[in-house]
């Protein structure tokens, strides 16, 4: 009898990179040995310096093609990343609605890594409103959160990780991993925080890479959702996706011109050695 692969769907854009977008899901929840399922919600004219266009699919197409999933497979995780405009997210949120004991990992992914506007004010209101409170887990950079913050609560941003993930709890998500690769660059470590609705929090930290990357937050947050999807506690399966992406990151390829994509098959052909993964306590 075949092996049951957890089963994973995503509904991301198509990065034809390879380094972000709903390639990048799939290479990472192949990697980790689960079975993607994937909704593509726009399309992008793209390369390793950034995103040159964008084009949504329409919201029919994208309630179609999941529904079409969902109808015949027993999917473990959900996985959210650019959905592409308002009409895509509410048919999303009521997607997901029908579907609630499935976790759902969110993305909020605002820009590119250059900084390429990938959502709208409005959207990103839409997506705060319907999706934040469904998710397991919300993995926003600190950039997002702050911006998150700004536009929604109208709060004074601090330089301080803890006011801006505890802020964001206010929307409602169980979870959020706020990222910091972009915080206090002259520090050698990245420190992650997990925030919890309860008010727990766990910090993970890891060797700053100095290099710039296309595509990390996706493998983060994909990989994040296999670990769910394969049985982990949403800290677990956090702490198991940084040392992951880190890993990726450490052996980043060189495809183009600009950023490093993460190789999410690292394993393959290198023997990561067991010091500097991410530390939590």
């Amino acid at each position: 009898m075949q092996q049951n692969h957890p089963k994973i769907l995503t509904f991301a854009a198509s990065d034809p990179t390879g380094g972000a977008g709903i390639q990048a899901d799939i290479m990472t929840q192949t990697s980790l040995g689960c079975f993607p399922l994937s909704v593509i919600t726009a399309l992008t004219v793209q390369d390793t310096q950034g995103v040159k266009s964008l084009e949504p699919v329409s919201a029919t197409l994208v309630n179609h093609q999941a529904r079409a999933l969902l109808d015949e497979t027993k999917i473990d995780v959900i996985k959210c990343g650019v959905l592409g405009d308002v009409e895509n997210i509410k048919v999303i949120a009521k997607i997901i609605s029908d579907y609630p004991k499935i976790p759902v990992v969110i993305d909020p992914i605002i820009a590119s890594g250059r900084g390429d506007t990938l959502i709208t004010d409005e959207g990103l209101k839409m997506m705060i409103r319907l999706l934040f409170p469904v998710a397991e887990i919300i993995t926003p950079n600190i950039n997002e959160a702050s911006l998150i913050i700004t536009k929604n609560l109208f709060e004074e941003i601090k330089e301080d990780q803890f006011f801006i993930g505890k802020s964001l709890l206010e929307f409602g998500p169980k979870n959020i991993l706020l990222t910091a690769a972009d915080h206090d660059l002259t520090s050698p470590k990245v420190k992650n925080i997990l925030f919890n609705h309860s008010g727990s929090t766990v910090t993970f930290e890891y060797q700053r890479l100095l290099l710039k990357y296309h595509g990390s937050g996706c493998t983060l947050s994909s990989s994040i959702a296999a670990y769910i999807a394969m049985g982990m506690t949403t800290e677990g399966a956090v702490a198991e996706a940084q040392d992951f992406t880190w890993q990726t990151l450490r052996y980043g390829l060189k495809n183009g011109r600009g950023q490093l994509i993460p190789n999410r098959f690292y394993w393959m052909t290198n023997d990561p050695e067991e010091d500097n993964e991410p530390k939590h306590h």
